[in-house]
């Protein structure tokens, strides 16, 4: 038995969430519904205007690990703070949920801890803007070789793609997992990361990956179509197991050529932050049990379902007794 099942490596952002009006949006010149860089100026200005503030460690992958380590699931993160006070909340925080943190924070680091600032609209949308600091110089040194082998599974977070360094440390984790008999895989994050690396994440996943998830956006924006189809269809040529969420649509999966459509419940979102995190998380603890895809993909139905009906990006509920509820264990 390994030491971690599933280990992770992104961006290690502090979330800070608020409540906002569509109107506040507009006026601060925010684009509704997905993630925007900002530098640290804008960040500084966003943050005095959020009021009622809630404060958590986040980061896509680091959600998704949150939610397995609530599931039982053994976890570890690669990713890199500073020895400020956001960087030490994050990784006690880390920590204290149960997922080992693999990375030291930086000792009198020229950049500080990453913060999203993420603005909660009436109808659940999350409009996030990064800093992302620190987190983005992370590089191959910071993967730990002597432990990156002693893993099931590893998680890479497209986010990570915006650097030449982010790309190789992802190399590195995945072609170490996979020589001692493990499996890697991707979230594609957003589309604006594939519209920035498009090609290399196609060769990022052809050549270095087992699986990777995305909504429909991000899987269209691979092959720049809006035939989710066509999109499917030729990821599925290049991987052996795709997973596509369709919010209330469903879940559309192609394991080895075949395709798999998945219906689930619809949910009305208070908060839409970290629904494909922890519908990650739920399909991945579904694969460490050997379930079907089908119980794969209900469980991550589960899991984003219980994430979008409270604010925040983890989970609050038992998620493990929603999944053996539906008796889906």
């Amino acid at each position: 038995m390994k030491k971690y099942q599933v280990m992770g490596i992104g961006n290690a952002v502090v979330d800070v969430i608020t409540t906002a009006e569509d109107t506040f949006l507009h006026e601060m010149n925010i684009e509704k519904g997905i993630m925007q860089l900002v530098d640290s100026d804008r960040g500084d200005i966003l943050y005095a205007e959020m009021k009622d503030r809630i404060q958590a460690p986040g980061g896509a992958v680091a959600n998704t690990l949150a939610g397995l380590g609530a599931l039982g699931v053994r976890t570890a993160f690669i990713g890199r703070v500073c020895d400020d006070p956001l960087g030490e909340f994050y990784a006690s925080s880390m920590q204290k949920d149960g997922t080992d943190f693999l990375n030291a924070p930086i000792v009198g680091g020229e950049l500080p801890t990453s913060r999203s600032m993420i603005f909660v609209s009436p109808d659940g949308e999350r409009s996030m803007n990064t800093y992302l600091g620190i987190s983005a110089e992370l590089g191959p040194d910071d993967v730990p070789i002597d432990v990156a082998s002693q893993t099931d599974f590893v998680f890479l977070e497209g986010y990570l793609f915006d650097k030449d360094k982010g790309k190789e440390a992802f190399k590195r984790l995945a072609r170490v997992c996979r020589s001692a008999g493990g499996r890697a895989g991707i979230a594609i994050s957003d589309p604006f990361c594939v519209e920035r690396h498009r090609s290399d994440f196609l060769t990022l996943i052809e050549h270095e990956l087992d699986f990777v998830m995305g909504n429909e956006d991000e899987v269209k924006s691979l092959f720049e179509t809006n035939d989710l189809d066509i999109a499917l269809q030729k990821v599925s040529t290049i991987c052996e197991l795709v997973v596509c969420t369709r919010g209330g649509d469903g879940v559309s999966v192609i394991i080895k050529g075949r395709r798999i459509d998945v219906t689930v419940g619809r949910v009305l979102p208070v908060d839409a932050t970290g629904a494909g995190d922890q519908f990650a998380a739920g399909f991945l603890f579904g694969l460490i049990n050997d379930c079907d895809i089908v119980s794969c993909c209900k469980m991550g139905a589960i899991a984003a379902g219980e994430v979008i009906g409270h604010i925040g990006p983890r989970p609050q509920e038992d998620i493990k007794k929603l999944i053996k509820n539906q008796g889906l264990l």
